[in-house]
């Protein structure tokens, strides 16, 4: 498939309710959705902005704050963007009300097939599906360390209790000597020929051997036993070359602008 066809597919696809599977609740305004999640989150996004100019965008970014303003337990709001809408005026809107722009990163999609390859692994390091508690608790403190985030119970909390919902999300690890050296998440889109790769990390000692290349193997061939084609992430400047070698192209950008109380 051509860019053009990878980034329809991206835009029919996945900018629709498959987007937040799991929000607590959905809203709308015109083009606009508007999902709240657990834990105080606010969470803006579209499949397009219906052709509006500058005046009716501005109009929107202020409706939408006044939205989530109504509701103290709303602390935070993220309101996704992507580099190639129509989008006049969106950016001087959302800074005139308190979002700020976090860092840009590549939509990556690729072939399911093409990633599903053989990876030589280095000695005493294995590749496997996790799913009991203390597995999720390992895999989730050791992304915590390899992205610099403080040690919390609270993200190991919220992957358990998406996993109790049981909506097909799959976390795999690779591990040596019982020590999870690294880790990702497959989320498998419902009703779409797509499965998303998230919470990719390794340990940086362990980089540059083939294990997160094997990781994202397995999880390619898992997303091929569920029926999806086609695989996607938003990554950083530092995971996309990576799967660019995989074979995964760049089909657009997202920058989230985000709020907080």
């Amino acid at each position: 498939m051509t860019i053009s066809n990878l980034r329809a597919a991206y835009d029919q696809q996945l900018r629709t309710d498959a987007e937040t599977p799991s929000a607590a609740d959905i809203s709308r305004l015109g083009p606009l959705r508007l999902a709240t999640f657990a834990g105080g989150r606010g969470f803006v996004t579209y499949q397009d902005l219906a052709g509006a100019g500058a005046e009716r965008i501005a109009r929107w970014v202020a409706e939408v704050l006044a939205f989530y303003r109504a509701d103290p337990a709303i602390v935070r709001v993220e309101w996704k963007t992507r580099g190639h809408d129509h989008a006049p005026g969106l950016h001087a809107a959302l800074l005139k009300n308190g979002f700020e722009p976090d860092e840009t990163e590549s939509v990556m999609i690729g072939a399911a097939s093409g990633l599903a390859v053989d990876v030589k692994l280095p000695p005493g390091v294995r590749v496997r599906r996790v799913t009991e508690v203390p597995d999720i608790r390992a895999m989730s403190g050791m992304q915590d360390e390899v992205f610099g985030s403080p040690a919390s119970d609270g993200n190991a909390e919220a992957i358990l209790r998406r996993m109790a919902r049981d909506d097909g999300m799959e976390l795999w690890v690779a591990e040596h000597q019982g020590v999870i050296v690294s880790a990702g998440r497959l989320e498998p889109v419902p009703d779409t020929d797509f499965a998303g790769i998230w919470g990719g990390a390794t340990r940086k000692e362990w980089r540059g051997q083939g294990i997160y290349r094997a990781v994202t193997a397995a999880r390619a061939r898992a997303a091929l036993t569920l029926g999806k084609e086609l695989i996607h992430s938003d990554s950083t400047e530092y995971s996309r070359p990576i799967l660019e070698r995989y074979g995964m192209v760049r089909v657009s950008t997202t920058t989230p602008y985000r709020w907080r109380r």
